[in-house]
C-alpha cells in the first residue's frame, strides 16, 4: 500500500521520490562496497606471494579497512550532513573502486596499505554511514526495517561476488581481477549515489503507524554526547560486538579443537558449510529484527535477540562435539548477533531525531570498531590463559545476557524518561 508523504509549510510542492526505490538504491550502494572487506581472504595468499610478505604483514590491510571504516564514522557522518549525501557518497563509491584498481598495482606493503587499505577504509565508511543515516530519515515509521535492509545489503552483498571473483583470480590473475571489479564496484556505487535524495525538512509519512510516533527534537552530536543514554547504548553495542566476535573470530580454531571442522554434514564439511550459512543468517537477521522492533519496540526486541544469542551460544558450547548442532547453532548465533546494525541506529534516531542521524550514528558506530578491536585478541588471551575454550564462551554468553538485561531494565525506562523530558 502506497503511503502518502506530508510536509510542513515551506516544503510543500516538492516532488518526492518513492522512498522504497530510495531504499533499493541504498541497498545497491551497500552491495557495491561489501566485497573489499568480505572477500579480502581470497587475496591474502596472492599478495603474500606477490610482495614476498608474511600473512601478518598482509593482514594489516584488513585492520586498516575495518579500523578506518569504524573509527572515522563520526567524521564521515559530519561531512555527509554538511556537504550532502550525493556528493559524499559519490566520493565514497569512487574511493572504494579505486582501492581495488590502485591496489592491483601495489608493488610494496606500504603502497598496498595506502591504496587498498586507505581508500577502501575511507570509501566504505562514507557509503555505509551515509546510506544507513539516509534510510532512517526516509522511514520514520519503519526505521528498524529500513536500517536492517540497508545493513543486510552490506552483510550479504559479497555473497553475490565471491564465486565470480574467485573464478577471476584463478583464470585472469590478481591484477586483472582487481582492476575489472574495481571499475564495476566504483561505477555501480557511483550511479547509485547519484540517484539518492535526502528527504526535505518537515518530511512525514501519512500513515496510522507514523501518526502514533511523536516528532522528536533534533539533537546535535555535541548535545547527544552529554547524554548518559547515548553512552549506555554505546556500552551495549561494544558488549554485543565484542561478545559475538570473541566466538565468531575463533570459529575455525575451536571447530578443529572440538573435532567437528571436517565432519560431513549434508554432504559438506561442517566448518565451510557453517560459514556459508552464517553469512546468510547474519544478513537476514538485520531486516527481520528491525521489522520486529518496529512493532513491539526496540528494547523488547533487544531482549529477545540478545537473550536468544546467549542461549544459542550456551547450547552450541554444551554440544560442541556434535557436528550437526555446531552447524545449526552457529547459524542461530549469527542470527542473534547481526541485528545490532539495525536495532541500534533505529533506536538512536528514535531518541535523538533524524536531522543529525548520520553524524549521531557515526559516533555510535565507533563502538562496533572497539568491539572488533577487543573481541578477537581478548578471546585469544582467555584461551591462552585457561588452555581451553570454556572461559571464552562463558564470557561471551554472560555479555549477551547482561546486555539483554540492560536493554529491558535500564535502557527502556531511561529512554522513556528522556523522551518525556524532551
Amino acid at each position: 500500500m502506497q503511503q502518502a508523504h506530508t510536509l510542513e509549510a515551506g516544503a510543500v510542492g516538492q516532488c518526492l521520490p518513492n522512498r522504497w526505490i530510495q531504499l533499493a538504491i541504498g541497498v545497491v550502494c551497500m552491495i557495491s562496497i561489501a566485497s573489499p572487506q568480505y572477500v579480502w581472504a581470497l587475496f591474502t595468499k596472492l599478495y603474500m606471494a606477490k610482495l614476498d610478505a608474511s600473512l601478518a604483514q598482509v593482514q594489516v590491510v584488513f585492520s586498516i579497512v575495518v579500523g578506518l571504516q569504524c573509527l572515522l564514522a563520526p567524521l564521515n557522518g559530519f561531512l555527509i550532513e554538511k556537504f550532502g549525501v550525493r556528493r559524499l557518497l559519490t566520493t565514497g563509491a569512487v574511493l572504494t573502486g579505486a582501492s581495488w584498481i590502485a591496489g592491483a598495482h601495489a608493488t610494496s606493503l606500504a603502497s598496498l596499505y595506502l591504496t587498498y587499505g586507505l581508500f577502501a577504509g575511507l570509501g566504505t565508511g562514507i557509503v555505509y554511514i551515509g546510506v544507513v543515516g539516509l534510510m532512517v530519515k526516509w522511514f520514520p515509521d519503519r526505521r528498524g526495517l529500513a536500517a536492517g535492509v540497508a545493513a543486510a545489503g552490506y552483510g550479504m552483498g559479497a555473497s553475490l561476488t565471491t564465486l565470480p571473483i574467485a573464478h577471476g583470480l584463478a583464470t585472469a590473475g590478481l591484477e586483472n581481477t582487481l582492476t575489472v571489479y574495481g571499475f564495476i564496484f566504483g561505477a555501480v556505487g557511483l550511479l547509485g549515489a547519484l540517484a539518492l535524495r535526502t528527504p526535505p525538512d518537515g518530511y512525514r509519512i501519512a500513515t496510522p503507524a507514523a501518526a502514533a510516533i511523536p516528532a522528536r527534537p533534533d539533537v546535535p552530536p555535541s548535545r547527544m554526547l552529554r547524554e548518559p543514554i547515548f553512552w549506555l547504548m554505546f556500552l551495549m553495542m561494544v558488549m554485543m560486538s565484542m561478545s559475538g566476535l570473541m566466538v565468531v573470530s575463533q570459529m575455525g580454531a575451536f571447530a578443529r579443537d572440538f573435532g567437528v571442522a571436517e565432519v560431513t554434514v549434508f554432504g559438506m564439511a561442517a566448518l565451510p558449510l557453517a560459514l556459508t550459512i552464517d553469512r546468510i543468517t547474519n544478513g537476514l537477521t538485520r531486516p527481520f529484527f528491525g521489522w520486529i522492533s518496529d512493532r513491539i519496540g526496540r528494547e523488547n526486541t533487544m531482549l529477545i535477540a540478545f537473550a536468544m544469542e546467549g542461549v544459542a551460544m550456551t547450547v552450541w558450547f554444551l554440544y560442541r562435539d556434535n557436528a550437526l548442532f555446531f552447524l545449526l547453532f552457529s547459524g542461530l548465533v549469527f542470527f542473534g548477533w547481526g541485528e545490532i546494525f539495525s536495532l541500534f541506529p533505529s533506536t538512536l534516531t528514535d531518541t535523538f531525531g533524524s536531522r543529525f542521524a548520520s553524524t549521531n550514528y557515526g559516533f555510535l558506530y565507533t563502538s562496533a570498531g572497539f568491539g572488533a578491536i577487543l573481541g578477537a585478541p581478548f578471546a585469544a588471551l582467555l584461551f591462552q590463559s585457561a588452555g581451553n575454550w570454556t572461559a571464552v564462551f562463558v564470557t561471551a554468553i554472560a555479555a549477551n545476557f547482561l546486555t539483554a538485561f540492560l536493554a529491558i531494565a535500564v535502557l527502556k525506562p531511561m529512554r522513556r524518561r528522556y523522551m518525556l523530558r524532551t
